[in-house]
């Protein structure tokens, strides 16, 4: 059948770099059903609501600062070897139209443990609607996929692999949902050690929530417990911010609504 060719664009060649070190990961799911019936009341209180994208960012980030295992990485410069980052830097998927075409492009966020819901939102806002070539990591990223492919993966391979530079060009862990879209990805890929996602959130609150991890850094049970945990940060220290938010009204005054991934 005689069809026509389409030439990769730079976003589409940076998915295919970034599967291309991901494929090689022996990667593992462990799932919970959990009923986040507390911080979905939460949520509701104030005038304009959190994404969900947000409260699960925040609730994530401060489950790996209880857990060294999600802030580690396993690198293979000079030797490999497990390296635990003192705090997180999120990766969070963003899709974005470039040139016509919806693209996928990857923001950091820096210690997102020690920000508010309201800042987080602000953030996640920010790289969903500014200029693409005004966001730092998107500007970036774009550039290193117009060069040669063996430039491409050596400098991929690179920052991957020298412990120092990871988390600063990829993060520590990654978040990536189809949720806002009625779907859910069962078989995700990333480079880092974690991969957070969930699906729709049912009207009781109940939400199928899954880490997919990287076998050689943790194993399924510490990853089952943390899942546990996570449920219980998530109805509790979440929130609790989102109620005293509410209380104090800052919801309708720095909440932003279309942020959700």
């Amino acid at each position: 059948m005689r069809g026509r060719a389409l030439k990769l664009s730079a976003p589409r060649r940076l998915v295919g770099d970034l599967m291309r070190f991901s494929i090689g990961i022996p990667r593992v799911t462990v799932q919970r059903q959990m009923n986040l019936r507390a911080l979905q009341g939460a949520r509701v209180m104030g005038q304009s609501k959190p994404s969900w994208t947000v409260l699960f960012l925040k609730g994530y980030a401060l489950l790996a600062r209880e857990i060294p295992d999600l802030r580690r990485a396993y690198v293979k410069f000079p030797r490999p070897q497990l390296y635990e980052y003192p705090v997180s830097v999120a990766s969070i998927a963003h899709e974005r139209e470039y040139n016509g075409e919806r693209v996928v492009l990857l923001s950091t966020i820096k210690c997102p443990e020690r920000s508010s819901v309201t800042e987080l939102e602000a953030l996640i806002h920010a790289a969903r609607t500014r200029p693409i070539l005004e966001i730092k990591e998107f500007r970036r990223a774009l550039k290193i996929a117009h060069a040669p492919g063996p430039i491409r993966w050596l400098l991929m391979w690179l920052g991957l692999n020298m412990a120092r530079k990871r988390a600063h060009y990829f993060g520590t862990f990654q978040l990536s949902v189809y949720s806002g879209l009625g779907a859910e990805s069962l078989n995700p890929l990333t480079p880092l050690t974690t991969l957070l996602n969930y699906g729709p959130i049912c009207e009781d609150g109940s939400v199928n929530v899954r880490i997919h991890y990287d076998h050689r850094v943790m194993d399924g049970a510490n990853v089952a417990r943390a899942l546990e945990r996570f449920e219980q940060i998530l109805n509790n220290e979440v929130a609790g911010e989102l109620t005293s938010l509410a209380q104090s009204g800052a919801f309708s005054e720095t909440m932003t609504p279309g942020a959700a991934l």
